[in-house]
């Protein structure tokens, strides 16, 4: 594999002599670990939404190819599907059922084990959705996923956005849905803890991440801004540390709002996750790219 140089905190730290601090942000990196390019015969135009299966293998999207993959640690890169339904953000329920933003008819919907897609959910009060661009399944199996506007050149010309607002919704096991949020300009990014108790959502457009506490019925209490940054694709650590991508890295702060590592990606990154099989590897989209990097800590959202 083609080796990068990593550049974090923690090494900043250790120039400067700051030894403390730099043994605390190193324990988040695995020892003399590198940014690995993650080789493959195929050519991508823009990767998102990565998730892991039970085995550790990351799925992937493709969305202006309308295709998803799979990554495995030892097999590389292989494709899954070439009928995407112009998928964006993926998730894993716990039944093993692969969940997509499907943007081609805005949908959220799931592949089964046929790869045959099922839709779940379209049409917010009798209207088209925005376009769904990314999800949360939560351990009970409810989704929360963002639905923001970009005109996508694979729909029709008369399509536009028609709901009043870029808004956030909640979907419970019975298929009921609510819209939670509706005052941010851009919703992208979103992740959960693995409690269920905290739901943490960006806002590319004020370029602000806020953190939630989540009600039994799924509405949402206690805005807090949590990070002065947005992000396209977020995920959580066992220490409930968030990673977010943002301009040119990913950026790793602690549950108490601390910028713990700063990883520069080579090229601009989309979306984050936790695969391989001891779920201690960290797998980045990064556009016409894709990149890992062994961790000391590991996933939670394993299937």
């Amino acid at each position: 594999m083609t080796k990068l140089k990593l550049t974090t905190l923690a090494v900043l730290a250790l120039c400067f002599g700051c030894f403390a601090q730099s043994n605390k942000n190193e324990t988040l990196i695995a020892p003399n670990a590198q940014l690995e390019l993650v080789k493959s015969d195929f050519k991508f135009a823009f990767t998102e939404g990565p998730s892991v299966d039970k085995k550790g293998r990351v799925y992937f999207s493709d969305q202006p190819e309308n295709k998803i993959y799979i990554w495995d640690e030892k097999k590389g890169v292989s494709i899954y599907t070439d009928d995407a339904k112009r998928a964006n953000g993926l998730s894993f329920n716990n039944k093993g059922e692969l969940y997509a933003c499907a943007e081609e008819e805005n949908q959220i919907g799931y592949f089964d084990k046929n790869k045959n897609f099922h839709v779940v959910y379209e049409d917010f009060d009798g209207k088209h959705l925005n376009g769904p661009n990314d999800l949360w399944i939560t351990p009970n199996q409810e989704i929360y996923f963002t639905d923001p506007y970009w005109q996508r050149p694979f729909w029709s010309r008369d399509h536009k956005e028609i709901q009043d607002t870029k808004g956030v919704y909640f979907i419970n096991p019975k298929g009921e849905t609510i819209r939670v949020i509706d005052d941010y300009r851009i919703p992208n990014g979103i992740i959960g803890t693995q409690n269920g108790k905290t739901l943490y959502v960006a806002d590319m457009g004020a370029r602000q991440t806020f953190k939630y506490d989540i009600q039994p019925d799924g509405t949402l209490a206690n805005k807090t801004l949590f990070a002065k940054y947005g992000s396209d694709g977020m995920t959580i650590d066992n220490r409930g540390n968030i990673y977010f991508t943002t301009g040119n890295k990913v950026i790793i702060v602690s549950p108490e709002g601390e910028t713990l590592e700063e990883i520069t990606i080579p090229e601009a990154p989309t979306n984050v996750c936790f695969g391989g099989k001891k779920m201690n590897v960290l797998f980045i989209t990064a556009r016409t790219t894709n990149y890992t990097l062994k961790m000391n800590v590991k996933g939670v959202d394993k299937a």
